[in-house]
């Protein structure tokens, strides 16, 4: 387990893939270090490769990831994304086998082990419980379980996948973090996903396509504080 993963439940992902650029992504990236300010919560920001140095210049607070890397070493290697060059960009983790950029099991194991090796912190994605329960045997810190089938359709999982993915994980470590997430539209939907037991959420499409990023973005945090809060008082 990498020791300088520094984020605690309850946390939240966003990540604007491709849905945003330029000063669109330093501008959400912004917005969501004053929501985790504000609330207290920690906030894993998936930033474009191209915007890690940009987006960790303007902000305090966020986790700065990256959505990719291969687990090469400095050397030859055109067009791959170097573990130690991620790290010098100031990225403090990064996001691997998403359902829009999944690796075979041996490379994600070697790429593991590289993030370890160089100081980032993994966020592991699985689309099914089957997959997650797998993936935790590799020890990243965290795993995103949710069903590629509801990536960007708005429509989220239910509590009793929230539940089962995160006891699939915890079963075989314990001290991984649980991200349950996919088609987190609003701040309902992450009440709704972190009182049924999720270390977090995420959102993607559901903060990049909204009217007002910054206000989805600080209703999805405050979302994620009153359910943690109300959670731990049962």
């Amino acid at each position: 387990m990498n020791p300088k993963c520094t984020i605690k439940a309850p946390f939240f992902e966003i990540g604007p893939k491709s849905y945003l650029y330029g000063e669109d992504v330093i501008e959400l990236a912004k917005a969501a270090d004053a929501a985790s300010e504000k609330y207290d919560v920690d906030i894993i920001f998936t930033t474009p490769i191209v915007e890690i140095a940009r987006v960790k210049a303007a902000t305090k607070r966020i986790h700065v990831f990256a959505p990719h890397m291969d687990p090469l070493r400095p050397g030859r290697g055109l067009a791959d994304i170097l573990p130690e060059s991620l790290v010098a960009a100031g990225a403090e983790g990064v996001m691997l086998n998403h359902v829009e950029k999944q690796v075979s099991l041996s490379t994600l194991r070697q790429t593991i082990q590289r993030a370890d090796e160089v100081g980032l912190t993994t966020i592991v994605c699985a689309d099914s419980m089957a997959e997650a329960s797998m993936i935790a045997k590799l020890k990243p810190n965290i795993i995103v379980a949710e069903p590629s089938e509801l990536i960007g359709t708005g429509v989220s999982v239910g509590p009793e996948y929230v539940e089962a993915a995160t006891r699939a994980v915890k079963d075989v470590d314990p001290e991984i973090l649980v991200l349950t997430a996919a088609g987190i539209a609003n701040g309902q939907d992450v009440y709704n996903t972190i009182i049924a037991g999720a270390d977090a959420t995420g959102s993607s499409s559901g903060v990049a396509k909204a009217s007002d990023r910054a206000a989805m973005v600080d209703e999805m945090i405050a979302a994620v504080r009153r359910a943690y809060d109300e959670r731990c008082k049962k």
